[in-house]
């Protein structure tokens, strides 16, 4: 009876005790995808080319809205805010699948993990936003 869905790891010795030879089913040398530190493959794939094109996009509308002359709006603030909000959430992204940190972090569902950042982020931003407006105070000298 199985009691759900389990991690199963196998590993592969390249010891000379085998039938089939030293280093057999390895493929080619440097073919192991698990090698180093940082995945050399991970910067050239579509979903990496997307999140620097996000930062970039990012970066260009936080660097237009922050020098504009007319900064002093609240909306100008609110989009600041968000725009950098993102281009950290997405350099993070970036980072853990760069270095393949989401390996050792299995008790995250990856996929699902932007779109819980996003939702989150969005509450948070309404609730501090209802709250911003609800407590704005008005002057009571009104001129007749």
């Amino acid at each position: 009876m199985s009691h759900g869905a389990g991690l199963v790891r196998t590993t592969c010795t390249s010891s000379g005790g085998s039938a089939f030879g030293a280093g057999a089913g390895a493929g080619p040398r440097g073919a192991n995808a698990s090698e180093g530190l940082v995945d050399p493959v991970y910067p050239r794939t579509q979903g990496a080319l997307l999140k620097v094109a996000q930062m970039v996009t990012l970066l260009i509308a936080f660097i237009c809205v922050r020098s504009s002359p007319l900064t002093g709006y609240s909306a100008y603030r609110y989009f600041e805010v968000v725009t950098i909000c993102n281009l950290i959430m997405i350099l993070a992204f970036y980072l853990v699948h760069l270095f393949r940190l989401y390996r050792t972090l299995t008790c995250i569902s990856w996929p699902l993990s932007i779109f819980g950042f996003v939702a989150t982020f969005l509450c948070l931003a309404s609730v501090w936003l209802s709250y911003k407006i609800s407590c704005v105070t008005q002057s009571t000298d009104a001129a007749v």
